[in-house]
């Protein structure tokens, strides 16, 4: 067996497989620790939350690291070649705090039994709902992605962490997590999907008549308040246009949960490295910016992220986050529009259940026995409450 080592730092000699080659996964605590064009080499462009930017830009900006309870713990994974084939985004938390993947409970019940449930090992992109790769290695290899799920089980082995998380990770990667012994969770989110609709309207067509109507007249509402939208992109994002922004980020997060998680810093930093990447929709009334919302721009994938104001106009939220959202897919030919966790009321507006998935790897046997029972029946229960949102559908039925 390999020697234990702290955290920080950290070298676990993954055993042999294939006969023939060894893995040595190195832990970092910093992002700047590995190479950007290696990092982004494995990460790939689709995903943009998986690229070193973004990542960078959640360091530097202080949202992770220090006093927020993401200890940063980036993982490499080098050959005998000493050749970096794999990088995952990883932390280790001192909360369950902006994950979008709830295991409080677990922590409540494992703590009520005497055991210390935080520190936990979490592969994830720090306050991202969005599915995106995990284990960031070339060409999608099957045999490097098992030998850092087994590294991560490792890690949490050799120093005594209660369990070891992967979130939000694409459906294709589960069976290789859950055949190194990652117990499997899904969850549920709302996504708009592209029909190669040639407009707005379009889209509409399909829908029933009765929802058709509602959505017409929720964005006339705004439109009749007098509201203009804003679609920016690149250099159309100014200073200014981040400074409004971030105002209306804090106050609608102060105002509903009590704290923000991401920093303005973070912003400033995403603003330069990334404006390509953004699509910002702000709202100006009279004359003055009132509300906005941030979305990543993927490959085929518009990311819906962040969404404030400061003055409340009736379904500004609705035309800001979802339909703007839409216009853009539709006009710049992108596949789906993911708008975020949770939210029935995306259903009636085109926004249609989907299934996510997380892994988790339990250190110990009891615990793990009672969280896989867990699991079994809240799967059961997703999968009914899943088929009756089935029945919410405001797409026309066969025959209409």
């Amino acid at each position: 067996m390999p020697r234990q080592y702290p955290i920080a730092g950290a070298v676990i000699v993954i055993w042999q497989f294939m006969d023939k080659d060894a893995f040595r996964l190195h832990v970092h605590n910093s992002i700047h620790a590995i190479n950007p064009a290696d990092w982004n080499k494995l990460s790939g462009t689709e995903n943009p939350f998986i690229q070193y930017d973004f990542l960078s830009a959640l360091e530097d900006g202080g949202a992770v690291g220090a006093n927020s309870g993401w200890n940063i713990a980036h993982l490499a994974l080098y050959n005998t070649s000493n050749k970096l084939v794999g990088v995952a985004p990883h932390y280790l938390k001192q909360h369950s705090y902006g994950e979008y993947i709830f295991d409080h409970s677990w922590a409540h019940a494992f703590e009520r039994a005497g055991g210390a449930y935080y520190p936990k090992s979490l592969s994830a992109v720090p306050f991202t709902p969005a599915t995106g790769p995990r284990l960031l290695v070339a060409n999608g290899d099957a045999a490097q992605k098992a030998a850092m799920a087994r590294g991560l089980a490792s890690l949490a082995e050799q120093n005594q962490l209660s369990s070891s998380h992967i979130n939000f990770l694409p459906a294709e990667d589960t069976a290789i997590l859950a055949e190194a012994g990652w117990l499997i969770r899904r969850g549920t989110q709302f996504h708009w999907h592209n029909k190669e609709y040639e407009n707005f309207d379009a889209f509409l067509d399909n829908l029933s008549s009765r929802k058709r109507k509602n959505i017409r007249k929720e964005r006339a509402s705004v439109r009749d308040a007098g509201v203009k939208m804003l679609a920016l992109t690149g250099a159309d994002i100014k200073p200014h246009h981040i400074d409004n922004f971030y105002g209306f980020y804090l106050s609608t997060i102060e105002r509903k949960w009590g704290g923000a998680y991401l920093t303005r810093a973070f912003f400033d930093i995403i603003h330069t490295t990334m404006a390509d990447r953004l699509l910002l929709v702000m709202a100006s009334f009279d004359g003055n910016l009132i509300g906005g919302a941030l979305n990543f721009i993927g490959v085929d994938t518009l990311y819906g992220r962040n969404w404030g104001a400061t003055t409340h106009i009736q379904n500004l939220h609705f035309e800001a986050c979802y339909y703007q959202a839409i216009d853009f897919a539709i006009s710049h030919k992108l596949r789906c529009v993911e708008a975020g966790a949770q939210g029935l009321h995306k259903v009636q507006r085109g926004y249609l259940p989907i299934a996510t998935y997380s892994a988790h790897w339990i250190r110990h046997d009891e615990f793990r026995a009672a969280i896989a029972r867990f699991l079994r029946a809240e799967t059961d229960g997703l999968t009914d409450e899943q088929n009756q949102i089935a029945l919410l559908s405001p797409f026309k039925k066969s025959g209409q």
